[in-house]
């Protein structure tokens, strides 16, 4: 349960447009490449030309690495299989980097000279503070904030910090101890290091299906339901060159895909 679980809560996605009141972005993101992505892609590449990824050897972050390489930007990539580093080391642009998280050292090594940092570490079995949930993505921020890394995107969860109340209450109890684990990689990057230009991106419900474009980041705290994996990566990369997202806490997903934690139906950002 507690694997269907986590499968139904982490996720990521969005496009962006100067907003209101608390929303990142209302603009959907579009599937097909168009004259937006391609200024997107220009204000990324002026400004962050080399970015760390923590956790991309499957999922989100693998999804991160390919839009940021489309981008125009170079990635390094800090993955533990053999299988990862020849996947990753073949593709134009990324160097790859085999180590673990768990080890401060070896992240310190893999993120020197980065301009910009993105981890989704998490997802382990093990709950303790030696989880890479809190552990590993403690790691990633002790080590870009020493480096002068100022640009930081962490990928935590709906139902962490502010969110608590947004999963419904059988849902947030199976996942209580792994969110308050996030919850707490949340504050030091809130509370300590107040130097960066940090964004936290709490995904829904996370699906391994094609991009829809109508993913969307918002401040709504009460924001529950599913997002393509996909779609939470280009929202990601969208929000490491937007000022609008910096020093702010969003939740993505998507009104257009049906989730069963959103059983009213509310719409959200809209």
């Amino acid at each position: 349960m507690k694997i269907i679980a986590l499968s139904l809560l982490f996720g990521l996605c969005s496009a962006f447009a100067p907003s209101g009141t608390n929303t990142a972005f209302l603009q959907r993101s579009s599937a097909r490449s168009s004259q937006s992505d391609e200024a997107s892609s220009t204000a990324l590449n002026a400004k962050y030309k080399k970015v760390f990824v923590a956790g991309g050897s499957k999922g989100v972050g693998r999804c991160i690495i390919d839009k940021l390489i489309a981008d125009g930007s170079e990635v390094v990539a800090l993955v533990r299989s053999d299988e990862s580093v020849a996947e990753l080391s073949a593709i134009d642009g990324v160097t790859a980097i085999q180590g673990d998280a768990m080890d401060y050292k070896t992240v310190e090594g893999a993120i020197d000279g980065c301009d910009a940092a993105i981890t989704t570490l998490g997802g382990t079995n093990e709950v303790s503070e030696e989880s890479v949930d809190y552990k590993g993505n403690n790691h990633v921020i002790e080590a870009a904030g020493i480096l002068g890394c100022v640009r930081v995107i962490l990928v935590t969860s709906v139902g962490c910090g502010s969110s608590k109340d947004a999963p419904p209450p059988s849902v947030y109890e199976v996942l209580k101890d792994v969110l308050v684990l996030k919850t707490k990689a949340e504050n030091v990057l809130i509370k300590y290091y107040t130097n960066m230009n940090w964004t936290i991106i709490r995904p829904g419900g996370l699906k391994s299906e094609a991009m829809t474009g109508n993913a969307i980041l918002t401040e709504d705290t009460s924001a529950i339901g599913t997002i393509h994996r996909e779609d939470v990566a280009d929202l990601v990369v969208k929000a490491l060159s937007s000022p609008n997202t910096e020093r702010k806490i969003f939740s993505a997903v998507d009104p257009s895909v049906e989730s069963a934690a959103n059983e009213s139906g509310a719409k959200f950002a809209e």
